[in-house]
């Protein structure tokens, strides 16, 4: 079932929703499902997985010249949402980023995922290569998340890359995007952003999801001046709890996000991450009421592999 179809069938309820990072490469997947199996507890009717793209490794060979080696730290997100599906009888969202595919390797993951039966996708640029300063794409691939978003509307209206194909059959992805509460870091203001936020959704995306934020007042800002200017879709927030201390500094440098003072002042008193974990599952809480009071489509969880602070919350919520 699609994303969109679940939200309408809650009729105003907020929905739990995760989403989770694939195993490291040569972990076995029962790691994956051990960490997914305290949260379905709470029936999420729909499960993120992130894609990570190829990154790149400088091997020192004989004589002092370096070797350029790829490597994929977490592979299968194809393989793990068909896993899920199976497992836990729950749809999947994958993600599907511009960054390490071209036009037809993305066509190729399209095709497989409608072959399975998966309905929705997440549509994003994707990361920069950790040892380059800006997004960069793959030859005869999209620089934009709004290029590959009418990529899959093109396949949903039967439209692949090849023209010369003949009685292509149609896609029907629901498509989700992202949104940024406190500013897609790379666009020169807020206004700007969201104009190619509105883009997307005029190029056929049926929800946005946002990053993750630690003031409510941001999303319910954000939220209005998407209204204001025509989006009408799901925006749902993403929620992510602190768990230790060095996360203040972290997750701002990283999602270019700010941490409120009040909450940054709660963890510096902390004395280990075990209070640090008890600050932000509060701080969470307290976060989430509000949004559930707000009439929130889902609260979407960033679970980092770390069920035990979203399985405290969730109790506590649902």
């Amino acid at each position: 079932m699609k994303v969109i179809d679940h939200i309408k069938r809650a009729a105003g309820k907020t929905l739990f929703t995760i989403e989770i990072l694939p195993p490291l490469k040569g972990e076995n997947i029962r790691s994956l499902f051990d960490h997914m199996d305290p949260l379905m507890e709470f029936k999420p009717p729909f499960i993120d997985v992130t894609y990570h793209r190829e990154e790149y490794v400088y091997k020192k060979k004989d004589g002092g010249l370096l070797e350029k080696r790829s490597t994929r730290k977490r592979p299968g997100t194809v393989g793990i949402c068909a896993a899920i599906q199976n497992h836990y009888k729950v749809d999947t969202v994958p993600h599907i980023i511009c960054g390490g595919f071209s036009k037809e390797e993305t066509e190729n993951a399209l095709i497989d995922l409608h072959f399975l039966g998966i309905d929705n996708v997440l549509v994003l640029q994707g990361d920069a290569i950790k040892n380059e300063g800006r997004f960069v794409p793959e030859p005869d691939g999209h620089k934009y998340a709004s290029d590959l978003l009418q990529q899959v509307v093109n396949m949903n209206k039967g439209i692949y890359l090849d023209d010369e194909l003949l009685h292509t059959a149609s896609t029907d992805f629901c498509m989700g995007v992202a949104g940024y509460p406190e500013k897609h870091f790379a666009a020169p203001n807020l206004k700007m952003d969201l104009k190619y936020l509105k883009l997307k959704v005029e190029l056929g995306a049926d929800y946005i999801v946002t990053q993750m934020f630690f003031d409510n007042q941001k999303y319910f800002d954000f939220v209005s001046r998407c209204r204001e200017i025509g989006i009408t879709v799901p925006i749902i927030p993403g929620i992510k709890p602190v768990t230790t201390k060095s996360q203040i500094s972290i997750l701002p440098t990283t999602f270019h996000i700010d941490i409120p003072e009040s909450l940054a002042d709660e963890v510096e008193k902390c004395k280990d991450n075990l209070e640090v974990k008890q600050v932000g599952i509060e701080w969470a809480i307290q976060q989430c009421r509000e949004l559930i009071q707000a009439g929130v489509p889902t609260l979407h969880f960033y679970s980092m592999g770390k069920s035990d602070p979203i399985y405290k919350i969730a109790k506590e919520l649902f």
